[in-house]
């Protein structure tokens, strides 16, 4: 296993970490039981992975790792969890205190004293200053207290395809944000673009979640994505095959597109680490083989980015 500095933070992370949200939940979705899903949470550690995250909003993720990690000594690995500042509806804001009781209630489920790093989930840029405003004081009397170690913000693609919110945290306040997560990859590439430069300028800790989902893991969904942006003149029309436009990925060591994925989410030098989560331990150990080499060949990157680097869209 890899080994990477995350930001100004002073730890290394495991280059794979565990991602407890995503269509699999640790498993929720795929009717795992208690037992299987801790056996997953201990293949996590057996390959080297240290780092694991999960929110208040993904379900039962967060007692799923509490359960999964008892026993495993806390020094060897760190937890990150996530905490919105809007209701489920996002009509309507949480009082800070809410941050406080959640801080609690994960703290009970994970069955530990303290939180490595505690994050605003899914900040949009309308809510950006308010965050910092409101919420961020909250934050520090948190960490004050030993609650949590370290702040971080994580975005909502959906709402904010050129990454804004990040952007604001590693060029305006850098000083408060000791991790970013983002969703960088294959076809979304645009945080290269500002945020990294200006993140590992900072030293801000970059983790990179979402890397190959969803269109890299279904062939019909790639090939119907490529098809739409040859539309939209995005790319050219000549520019790959009809079916299966990214099989050109795989040669040498690299068995599937969801390696490619992997790989050049990996290769850049402001991410810290790569967010996998599956319920399948084949899955697992397939995508941690991938990163044992974390880049593709210079020839294919250099493509890959002609092709697809001045798109945003959320996909």
């Amino acid at each position: 296993m890899i080994y990477r500095d995350l930001g100004k933070t002073g730890i290394k992370v495991s280059l794979v970490s565990c991602g407890s949200g995503g269509p699999s939940g640790l498993g929720q979705t795929k009717g795992l039981s208690q037992s299987e899903q801790t056996t997953l949470v201990r293949k996590y550690i057996e390959l080297g992975v240290n780092y694991f995250d999960t929110a208040q909003a993904y379900n039962r993720s967060e007692e799923i790792l509490g359960h999964g990690l008892e026993g495993v000594p806390r020094n060897s690995y760190y937890l990150s969890t996530k905490w919105n500042n809007r209701t489920l509806q996002e009509l309507e804001l949480k009082p800070p205190a809410d941050l406080v009781s959640s801080v609690e209630n994960s703290l009970r489920a994970l069955r530990t004293d303290y939180i490595d790093v505690m994050m605003f989930h899914g900040v949009v840029p309308a809510d950006y200053q308010l965050v910092i405003d409101q919420y961020y004081p909250q934050m520090l009397k948190l960490r004050e207290a030993g609650k949590i170690r370290f702040i971080g913000l994580s975005e909502q693609l959906r709402a904010d395809t050129t990454h804004k919110s990040p952007e604001l945290a590693v060029t305006h306040h850098p000083h408060l944000w000791d991790v970013l997560m983002l969703k960088y990859g294959i076809l979304n590439q645009c945080a290269s673009v500002n945020v990294f430069p200006a993140a590992q300028k900072n030293c801000v800790g970059i983790i990179n979640m979402a890397t190959v989902r969803t269109k890299l893991t279904d062939a019909q969904q790639l090939e119907a994505l490529i098809r739409e942006w040859k539309a939209k003149n995005y790319i050219p029309a000549d520019s790959l095959n009809k079916t299966r436009p990214l099989d050109w990925l795989i040669h040498d060591d690299v068995k599937s597109v969801i390696d490619a994925g992997y790989k050049f989410g990996a290769d850049h030098p402001a991410v810290a680490t790569v967010l996998i989560g599956t319920s399948s331990i084949s899955h697992l150990e397939n995508n941690a083989l991938a990163l044992e080499k974390p880049f593709l060949s210079d020839m294919d990157k250099n493509r890959l980015r002609q092709l697809f680097g001045g798109i945003a869209e959320f996909v």
